[in-house]
C-alpha cells in the first residue's frame, strides 16, 4: 500500500532533481508564503564541470560536491528528501518515489541530462561515461588500474591497448578532459611509472562534426584544436565511431585503434522521469516547454535548464545545455511561479548569454565574451575565477583553489588513488552509477 505525504496551507512546490536549477530556484522561494519540497537521489549537489579533474586525479570528489541540506540550512520553507523518483501521475498531482507517493501543487523538473550513446547497447556497455561522481571515480580507478597493468604487461598489442587513450566528443568536457590527460602524461605519470615509456600513451580525440568546440567562435576551435596538437593531443575532426568492442575502437575514417580506455562524451539527453507524455518530448530526450518553462499540455508542471526545450527564434533547437541557461531559468520560473500564485500574469523568459569557455590545460584556455575573444594565460584566468565563483561553499572553493595553486607550482596532483577497483567489461546497469 502506498502513502501520500499530506498537503499544507501554503502552495507545495516540488522540485526534482537539486542541481543548478533547481538550486537556484529554491534559493529564490526562500521566505516566500510558499512550501519548497526537493527531491534528488544523491543528498549532494555535484559541480559537474570539474568533473574531469577528479577522474584525472587532480582533485578529490567531496571538493566538488555539497550536501543539499547543508545548502539550505536556515531556509524554514524548505524540505529534502533524498529519494529515486519513479513516476509523474499529473492526473493526480502526485510523484511517486521509492519513499511513497507525494503530491503537489506545482512541480519542477530539473532532472538535467545524462550521456547520450544515440542508441548504441555496445558503446553505452563499454565506453566510460563522466556525468557523476561515481562515473568520474570509476573512470580514475579505471585509467590507474590500466598503468599498472601496462608496467607488466608483454604483449606489445594489448599494452598499446592500456596506454591508448580514446576520448569521443569535441566539446568543452572532450577538450579539457584530453588536455588533463595530456598534462597527466607529461609532467605526473612519468615520475610516477618510470618503468613505462610515456612516449608510448597516445591521447586521440575523436569529434564528428568539422571543428572542436562547436558551440564557440571559429578563432576559439583553432585555437583550441592548435594547442591540443601542441601539447601531444591526435585531433580527428569529421570523424565517427562505428564500433566498439571492449578492445578494438573503428572508425570512419577505416582507422582501427587498439585501446581499453574509451571515454564518451560525445552528447548528453535529458533525464526525462516516466509520466511525460512521448508527443511532449523532442530532440534530445527534452520536454518542450513554452516561455514561460511551462510543458506544454499542462497547468502545473515546469521543466527548466537541460531537460527543457523552449524553442525560439534565437534558439531553434533550445537553449544550449549548460549551467547559466539553468541558473538563469531557474531564478526566473520562481518569480513567475509567485505571480501566478498571486494571480499576476506571469512573465517570458529571456536567457541573457555571458559568454563561453573551455580550458586545456596549464595558462591555457580559451574565452569568448560576445564579439571578444581571449586566449592563452589571462584567458585562463578567467575560466578559473568564474569557475571558483560558481563553486557553492566556501570550503569547496579553499580546497579547490589550494588544489589548483599546489598543481601550478609542484606540477603533481595528489589523488592517484584506486580507492574502489573498477572493471569496465563485467559492468552491469546496476553497477554503473554505484
Amino acid at each position: 500500500m502506498t502513502k501520500t505525504l499530506s498537503s499544507t496551507a501554503f502552495p507545495k512546490i516540488v522540485i526534482i532533481g537539486g542541481g543548478f536549477g533547481g538550486i537556484e530556484i529554491a534559493k529564490k522561494l526562500k521566505g516566500k508564503e510558499v512550501k519548497v519540497l526537493m527531491l534528488d537521489r544523491h543528498n549532494y549537489h555535484t559541480f559537474q564541470p570539474l568533473l574531469y579533474q577528479v577522474a584525472t586525479g587532480g582533485l578529490e570528489a567531496d571538493s566538488i560536491a555539497f550536501p543539499l541540506r547543508k545548502i539550505f540550512k536556515g531556509q524554514k520553507n524548505f524540505t529534502f528528501r533524498n529519494t529515486e523518483v519513479k513516476q509523474i501521475v499529473p492526473e493526480r498531482n502526485v510523484v511517486v518515489t521509492s519513499i511513497g507517493e507525494i503530491s503537489y501543487d506545482y512541480l519542477v523538473l530539473a532532472t538535467g541530462s545524462d550521456t547520450n550513446f544515440f542508441g548504441s547497447k555496445e558503446l553505452e556497455h563499454y565506453t566510460m561515461p563522466m556525468k557523476t561522481i561515481p562515473e568520474a571515480l570509476n573512470l580514475r580507478s579505471m585509467i590507474l588500474q590500466n598503468l599498472e597493468e601496462a608496467l607488466i604487461e608483454k604483449d606489445p598489442v594489448k599494452k598499446a591497448g592500456l596506454l591508448n587513450f580514446v576520448i569521443v566528443g569535441g566539446g568543452p568536457t572532450g577538450v579539457e578532459l584530453a588536455g588533463s590527460l595530456c598534462e597527466l602524461r607529461n609532467h605526473v605519470l612519468q615520475k610516477d611509472y618510470p618503468e613505462l615509456d610515456m612516449s608510448l600513451m597516445n591521447i586521440y580525440l575523436i569529434e564528428g562534426s568539422p571543428a572542436v568546440l562547436g558551440p564557440m567562435s571559429e578563432k576559439s576551435q583553432h585555437d583550441a584544436r592548435e594547442v591540443l596538437e601542441t601539447m601531444g593531443v591526435k585531433v580527428f575532426t569529421q570523424t565517427r565511431v562505428l564500433s566498439y568492442d571492449g578492445d578494438k575502437l573503428s572508425v570512419s575514417d577505416g582507422q582501427e585503434i587498439y585501446s581499453e580506455n574509451v571515454l564518451w562524451s560525445a552528447g548528453v539527453m535529458g533525464e526525462v522521469i516516466d509520466g511525460i507524455p512521448k508527443d511532449k518530448i523532442v530532440r534530445g530526450n527534452r520536454i518542450t516547454v513554452d516561455e514561460t518553462n511551462k510543458v506544454t499540455g499542462f497547468d502545473n508542471i515546469y521543466a527548466i535548464g537541460d531537460v527543457a526545450s523552449m524553442v525560439m527564434s534565437e534558439y531553434p533547437q533550445g537553449h544550449p545545455g549548460v549551467a547559466p541557461v539553468a541558473q538563469q531559468q531557474g531564478r526566473h520560473l520562481a518569480k513567475n511561479l509567485l505571480k501566478i500564485i498571486n494571480n499576476q500574469q506571469p512573465e517570458p523568459f529571456e536567457y541573457f548569454d555571458k559568454g563561453s569557455m573551455a580550458t586545456i590545460g596549464r595558462n591555457r584556455a580559451v574565452v569568448d565574451l560576445g564579439k571578444v575573444h581571449f586566449k592563452g594565460i589571462f584567458a585562463w584566468f578567467i575560466w578559473m575565477f568564474v569557475h571558483l565563483m560558481t563553486l557553492v561553499g566556501f570550503r569547496n572553493k579553499a580546497v579547490v583553489f589550494v588544489n589548483w595553486i599546489w598543481s601550478y607550482f609542484s606540477y603533481d596532483r595528489g589523488t592517484r588513488l584506486i580507492i574502489r577497483p573498477f572493471n569496465r567489461k563485467l559492468m552491469t546497469e546496476d553497477t554503473k552509477n554505484k
